[in-house]
């Protein structure tokens, strides 16, 4: 009978615990979902954005690989285009050298159901994948990281990235204990704060859901943008969906009582995360209003989330004027951190690409969401 991809029903439940299991016994670190409903995003009548899975079954039994695509509807130059990022393919072929192909026909697969494909990620951990996206002829466009260190003794004692060996643990220990990691980086971000952007009658307001008013603001912010995600209230509401994953908190920005736009955070209390250890991390998750607003929208998020007393504040993202919003606040921008790969068809969709670039807008919750923060 051999391999054939099948969209994930309850009744394969059992078989994914299965490939599971075989993937923790042959070392790997990977899985999949134990439950064929999306838990974040399943489909529901009428909605723009849902996560669907596909499984790789052998003999109409055996689970062999798995991947999941998140169809979105994209404004791309004026147009409503869906648009779908996707997630794995996760594959027997890491344990297994009988299923080392299995990974290309599943992104062949993905092609074949959705050619408009795009990832934001794929750094230094996924090297195999990117090699087998280049053979592929994706295209890579690097984008950055954006960070602020707050509290830069507990930083230097408890982050994960920059403690991998026992030499750089005992020499940011003591840079911790002898006070020069904290007065450096102090320093850096006294240097940083010269001409440092400060919005004046700006106020923010914590909201539960997303209103009518995320409707309006959508309508009046989107021209300014040449791609970016559909962002009304019903995508909104289930991206963010209240009680749920991620637990945003969600605030509504105005100047002189008039909407300015919208920003969403996460506080997130992190223990034993590979790059941020310990550390009480914030995150700039999602955000819209026009781009000559962005600066006022970022400083005042920033400032929310270091009146709760995280350890610092960070945020992936693509558009320039956004970028710039963030070094006015303070922030560290490392180029090159996250890689935007773009399926040949999606590329080519995008012509010229170095202008779409310029107007392209992405956030932490495009693509497969915040993990890790």
């Amino acid at each position: 009978m051999g391999i054939e991809v099948v969209p994930y029903t309850p009744d394969r439940v059992e078989a994914v615990a299965a490939f599971n299991r075989r993937l923790a016994q042959g070392g790997s670190p990977w899985g999949w979902y134990e439950q064929s409903e999306d838990a974040w995003l399943p489909r529901r009548p009428g909605g723009k954005v849902w996560r669907e899975h596909y499984l790789a079954v052998e003999d109409g039994s055996q689970v062999r690989a798995a991947y999941a695509l998140k169809p979105q509807e994209w404004w791309l130059r004026g147009e409503p285009v869906v648009v779908t990022d996707w997630q794995g393919p996760v594959s027997e072929g890491v344990i297994s050298r009988r299923y080392n192909t299995l990974a290309l026909r599943m992104m062949r697969d993905m092609l074949n159901r959705r050619p408009l494909l795009y990832a934001w990620g794929h750094g230094e951990d996924e090297a195999e994948l990117a090699r087998l996206l280049r053979a592929m002829r994706w295209s890579f466009v690097p984008t950055p990281f954006c960070l602020k260190i707050l509290r830069p003794q507990r930083f230097l004692r408890r982050n994960a990235y920059l403690r991998g060996s026992p030499q750089s643990r005992l020499a940011l220990d003591v840079l911790a204990f002898t006070g020069l990691g904290g007065l450096g980086l102090k320093a850096l971000d006294a240097a940083r704060s010269i001409g440092r952007h400060r919005p004046r009658g700006v106020e923010i307001r914590v909201v539960e859901r997303f209103g009518p008013w995320a409707d309006d603001l959508w309508e009046r912010c989107r021209g300014h943008y040449a791609v970016l995600g559909l962002r009304d209230r019903a995508t909104l509401n289930a991206l963010m969906p209240e009680g749920g994953w991620p637990a945003a908190i969600r605030l509504r920005v105005a100047r002189a009582g008039a909407d300015l736009g919208w920003v969403a955070v996460l506080d997130n209390r992190l223990e034993g995360d590979r790059r941020f250890g310990d550390l009480r991390v914030g995150t700039v998750m999602d955000a819209l209003a026009a781009p000559e607003d962005a600066a006022d929208v970022v400083a005042v998020a920033s400032r929310f989330l270091a009146e709760r007393g995280v350890d610092l504040l960070c945020s992936n993202q693509s558009h320039p004027r956004w970028i710039d919003a963030f070094a006015s606040s303070g922030y560290l921008v490392l180029q090159g951190r996250r890689q935007l790969v773009l399926s040949p068809e999606l590329r080519r969709r995008l012509e010229p690409l170095d202008e779409a670039r310029r107007g392209l807008y992405l956030t932490n919750l495009d693509g497969h969401g915040p993990h890790g923060f």
